[in-house]
Parts: structure tokens; sequence; C-alpha cells
């Protein structure tokens, strides 16, 4: 096998380099993930570029690592001059040397991953603070943890974290800076980012509490604006956008379906599982992303039918028990939390529009519920809002019952 992946120079460069010792390993590890052939061919050359330059360098199995492979993408790539055959695509080198580090680390070869810097871990502990202590959904702490590590760096670099350092200039500079581009709502955003991080910082003890007053609040009435919403032709050409010319197009369907019919955020339908269809009763469990509860809600037929034809026709083969799931090796890996929101933001695109929220689909099944008489509850409990105070803004889009309490204008003829 390893004779047919690579030409004889390159083989002369693996064998005689420090990862010879791993290439059964590594072609074992590309058949597990069910890799095929050209890819595991592009791949073992690409790490065979990587082990000449190794070897031309000096560089020892204990001296490789991510700071290794940098090097080699950064300061060598850019300027090789390796004789032919030789792999310089960019992509193919950085994951094909990914996959190398991995299955060094699993063989015992070199180290594990270790924390490099305190930041590392002082944002691991507060996510597990968002998580355990908050029950935030993923979305939420991945996008508190951006924003307080790009705070703990402007303030520490690589040194020690210490809260009690962090002055009030710095707090209401950043926190201003973060939304200098945007609206209020970014200023919102980092502050919340920001006053949580402290909140967890004061319940180990840290006296943050005058830090927490200097966060900067922008004014913000709640349900002051207008959501935005698609008419039905508009969810129409959406839907009419696939076809059978776009890679995995079953698949996107099936995923926009979800949105736009269930009313599920893209996080949502990305956790759907096989088990959660209940197919004979036509029901779909839906697991809460911000509370973790589950939900029940009727599957429509035009839904079931997407999803249908999706496991049927396109979806590969995996011990994966998600409902949608990677189309490329390795296929048992858990789908990419965007995947479902790409789906949409490219029928978007295709319909010729320059939307890239796809929660305006959300707003539009709660208009259309709202039109056809669905009572608020009703509409809450299917959006899965907690609260009716979330749902009450949809009724400033009903223009029709609006019209009939609103009062004369004054003057008006």
């Amino acid at each position: 096998m390893k004779s047919d992946l690579l030409q004889p120079e390159p083989r002369r460069w693996l064998a005689s380099s420090v990862f010879a010792p791993v290439e059964e390993g590594y072609v074992s590890y590309l058949r597990a993930g069910r890799y095929h052939p050209n890819t595991a061919r592009v791949y073992f050359a690409c790490v065979a570029h990587f082990a000449k330059w190794v070897t031309d360098e000096g560089i020892n199995l204990a001296q490789i690592d991510e700071v290794a492979q940098r090097q080699f993408l950064d300061a060598h790539l850019p300027f090789c001059t390796c004789t032919a055959p030789v792999r310089k695509v960019r992509r193919e080198l950085r994951v094909a040397i990914r996959h190398l580090l991995h299955v060094l680390r699993i063989e015992g070869q070199i180290r594990a991953a270790e924390q490099r810097d305190h930041i590392s871990g002082e944002l691991e502990a507060f996510d597990r603070h968002m998580l355990d202590v908050g029950g935030l959904a993923d979305t939420t702490r991945r996008q508190r943890i951006h924003i307080v590590r790009r705070l703990l760096l402007e303030r520490f670099g690589d040194g020690a974290i210490a809260p009690e350092k962090l002055e009030p200039a710095l707090v209401r500079r950043f926190v201003l800076d973060e939304g200098r581009c945007w609206s209020a709502g970014a200023v919102r955003v980092a502050g919340g980012a920001v006053g949580c991080y402290l909140k967890f910082r004061k319940m180990l003890g840290d006296d943050v509490a005058g830090l927490l007053r200097e966060i900067p609040r922008a004014a913000h009435w709640r349900l002051a604006g207008l959501p935005d919403v698609l008419s039905p032709a508009q969810i129409d050409a959406v839907l009419a956008s696939f076809d059978d010319h776009l890679p995995s197009w079953r698949r996107a369907y099936a995923m926009v379906r979800c949105v736009t019919d269930l009313g599920l955020r893209c996080s949502e339908v990305i956790k759907l599982r096989l088990d959660d269809v209940d197919w004979r009763n036509g029901i779909i469990r839906i697991a809460r992303t911000k509370t973790h509860f589950t939900d029940s809600l009727p599957l429509p037929v035009a839904t079931g039918d997407a999803i249908a034809d999706y496991l049927r026709h396109e979806r590969p083969k995996t011990h994966n028990r998600a409902i949608f799931v990677r189309h490329v090796a390795p296929y048992d890996v858990p789908i990419r939390a965007g995947v479902a929101k790409h789906a949409v933001i490219a029928a978007f695109a295709r319909c010729g529009w320059d939307r890239t929220d796809p929660h305006v689909l959300r707003h539009s099944i709660a208009s259309r519920l709202l039109r056809d008489g669905t009572p608020m509850k009703h509409i809450a409990d299917i959006l899965r809002h907690r609260s009716l105070d979330t749902s009450k803004i949809y009724t400033k889009i009903d223009l029709d019952r609006l019209s009939a309490v609103a009062l004369p204008w004054p003057g008006r003829a």
C-alpha cells in the first residue's frame, strides 16, 4: 500500500526521516477514516514534503509540534525550491500535517498537546462555568470566549492572569472599541461577555465589583424594532433554489426545510438525531439549545419527505447517529456547527439576496402563524420561547389587526 502512495523520490524522503516508524500508522489512520485513495495519496505526498524539510533542518522528533508546522508553512513553503514531484498546496499540507501530529501523539512518539499559555487555562475554566452554572448554549459560549480572549491578550499577553490588574479605563475602552463600527447591540454583546467573565472571577473571590460598575451600558429599548420577515413568495423562492446540480443538495434542502417549516435554529438542526423522529406518529423531538430540555413538535409532511429523501439517497454510511452528517472523510466526525447556516445563506445568494442571517426564516414562520390566527401562546411554544414577552414583538408586524385598532391621525381628512 505504501509503495503505491508515493513516487520513488518522495518515498526516499519519508523513509529516511524521523517519521518512518509511523508510516503504517498514518496509512491505517487514513483507511480508518475512509479517506478516498486519491486523498490518501495527496496527504502522504504532503507528509513526505514535510519530512524532507524536517530532515534538511535537522529537527528531531521531540521538536515536532504545531510550531514546527507553522514554520514549515510560513517560512519554507512560500520560498520552497524542493524538486518535483512535491506537493505545495498550503491547505493540503496543513491538513496532512495536522493528521500526522495526531497519529504521532496516538502512538506516543511526541508529547500530547499542552496548554501553552495562561489564557487557555483561564478560558477553559470560564467555559466550564458558563456551561455548568449558566447553562449557556454552545454558540453563546464561543462568542463570549472569543471576546474575553481579546481582552486578556490585550492586558496580560503571555503573562499570568490577574483580574485585579484590569483597570476601569481599559474595560470601558475595550467594550466601546468592540462596538465602534457596529450598532449599540455590539456594545451590549461585548459588555455582556466581559460582565459574565468578571462575575465568574467574583465567584472565585476576586474583588471586581468596581469593574462591573464600569462596563458601559448601551441604550436599549426592548421590542423597539421590527423583525425582518420574508413573504410567502420569497420563502417559496428559497425552497425552489435547490436542484441536483448542487453538491449535497438533499442535505442542504432538508436542513432549510427544518428551519422554514419548524422554525428551528440552525444550531438545533445539526443536533437532530435519528432517534428524534417518530415516523409512525409524525413527531420530531427538539433538544433546546438554551434550556437543555426537549420539546416535541408535529413533523410536517414536506419536512419529513425531505429528511427521508436525504436519508435514503444521499446520507453516507456512518456510525454517527445524527441525521445530518459529514459527506467527506472522516465520516464519523460530527458535522460542523455552521453547515446549516451556510446552507441557508447559500440559498439566499442563489435568490440574488445579500442576506446573511438565517434567523429571518424563524421570524417569518412566526409572522405566518400570527396571520393565520394562531394564539400567541402557541407561537411561543412552537418557537420554544421561555417567555411570552419574547414573542410579543411579532404583534407589531400584524398590520391588518393593528389597523383595526389604530386611531385616526389628528387633522387627517
